[in-house]
């Protein structure tokens, strides 16, 4: 019961505030529990809360987060095909369909070399900033993250190495991909416009 008050609470800071799932979890924990000491089983997992998210995005935004997820998606395939050259692939809440209003697109590119991304950027004029984000395998080094603004929207570029494209990346709890190409991405597109 706690762990899905849990859930239902992270998935509100997530949906309305654009919260990320951590510190969403660690705030609705707070919320819930007030400073009582959370025992792990307690707490929801990432796939529990997407559905929350799910549920909240039916209930509340049902009028505005199809188009937004819409919107988001065809930005992404616009871009993917921008960046072909580095075999990018489309992850997180614009992948799995709970984009909200303030979700960013967040792309996996395999290159080389970090900065035959970065050069390629620049000789676009595109100003961005330079962090690292966990590897998609959740072992080994960090890889270097590229974030900047694309047509108003944020943009987020994990950059790997080609030999990570064979990596396999697990599916989630509810059998949906963890990532895709473009072709993927133009196929949700057009399901989505049947609708």
């Amino acid at each position: 019961m706690l762990r899905a008050e849990i859930a239902a609470a992270a998935a509100r800071l997530i949906a309305e505030d654009g919260a990320d799932y951590a510190t969403a979890k660690k705030k609705a924990a707070r919320q819930v529990l007030g400073n009582a000491k959370v025992r792990g089983e307690i707490m929801p997992d990432n796939a529990q809360i997407e559905e929350e998210v799910r549920v909240y995005n039916e209930l509340f935004f049902a009028d505005t987060q199809p188009a937004r997820l819409l919107h988001l998606r065809k930005l992404a395939v616009r871009l993917m095909d921008d960046l072909a050259r580095f075999s990018p692939y489309l992850t997180g809440a614009v992948l799995n369909g709970t984009a909200g209003e303030h979700s960013d697109i967040h792309l996996q590119l395999f290159a080389e070399s970090a900065k035959d991304v970065e050069i390629f950027l620049l000789n676009k004029n595109v100003e961005f900033e330079v962090s690292e984000t966990a590897h998609f395998s959740g072992r080994g080094d960090a890889v270097e993250t590229v974030s900047f603004m694309w047509h108003g929207e944020g943009v987020h570029l994990a950059l790997y190495e080609t030999d990570d494209l064979r990596g396999a990346v697990k599916p989630g709890a509810d059998g949906r991909p963890g990532r895709a190409n473009g072709e993927a991405v133009r196929a949700l597109i057009a399901e989505s416009e049947q609708k």
